[in-house]
């Protein structure tokens, strides 16, 4: 449908033009139907007042308009319902038109992210992510190894600062520990017990002070190592 211009309509325009012309025309129906409802009263009530009065050619012109105004009413009730089905029909092309422009328009903006969208460089982008995570995985690993070694090497270290303490001190752990004494006189009397190189080892029954032992000296006459 074109206007004094020349220039055809959109769909839109077309689409609400036809549904206001379609209300228009089911409101005038039901206009015209009220107005054949209350002629069909009327002449109902004439009819029954003829009829009280006798006067039956009246009665009979004006049952004849009656059933003609009868059958009006129910063209214009089948009018009514064909517009109306017009206008339902027209809805349905409104909602086709509007999905397949939000389609349209859909497939428009994926076109546009597709072409933003650089696949390559996204796949070189993975390649490289995936290449400095291995290396960070092999870092890590690296520097795990190194810290178990520095704190094997720790552990080596403490045990020679002990054993060179113990040394210090002329204790040695690993000497042979003498038999606990029968009696506690026979430990007081007995000394500690020497091993080679000058070095106590410890026993059970030693005093914490070493008063059994002479200086540094040997250990008198009239005691004996026990066992």
């Amino acid at each position: 449908m074109g206007n004094i211009f020349g220039k055809e309509k959109p769909l839109k325009e077309q689409l609400r033009e036809n549904k206001r012309m379609i209300t228009r025309a089911v409101r005038e129906l039901d206009r015209e139907t009220r107005s054949l409802q209350k002629e069909e009263q009327r002449l109902t009530i004439e009819i029954k007042k003829m009829a009280r009065e006798n006067q039956m050619k009246a009665v009979k012109i004006m049952a004849r308009d009656l059933v003609r105004t009868r059958q009006y009413i129910t063209k214009f009730i089948e009018m009514r319902s064909q517009l109306q089905g017009c206008a339902l029909k027209l809805q349905t092309v409104k909602s086709h038109a509007a999905m397949a422009e939000a389609m349209s328009s859909t497939a428009l903006a994926m076109k546009k992210m597709n072409k933003a969208v650089d696949v390559p460089a996204i796949n070189k982008m993975m390649a490289e992510f995936e290449r400095e995570n291995m290396k960070s995985e092999m870092m890590q690993e690296m520097m795990g190894d190194a810290i178990d070694d520095v704190m094997d090497n720790d552990e080596e270290e403490e045990d020679r600062i002990v054993g060179q303490v113990l040394d210090e001190i002329g204790i040695d752990m690993t000497g042979e520990i003498p038999n606990a004494p029968e009696m506690g006189l026979a430990a007081a009397s007995n000394g500690p017990v020497k091993e080679d190189g000058g070095k106590v080892a410890l026993g059970v029954g030693e005093n914490g002070g070493g008063g059994g032992a002479n200086g540094g000296g040997d250990a008198p006459s009239g005691g004996g190592e026990s066992g």
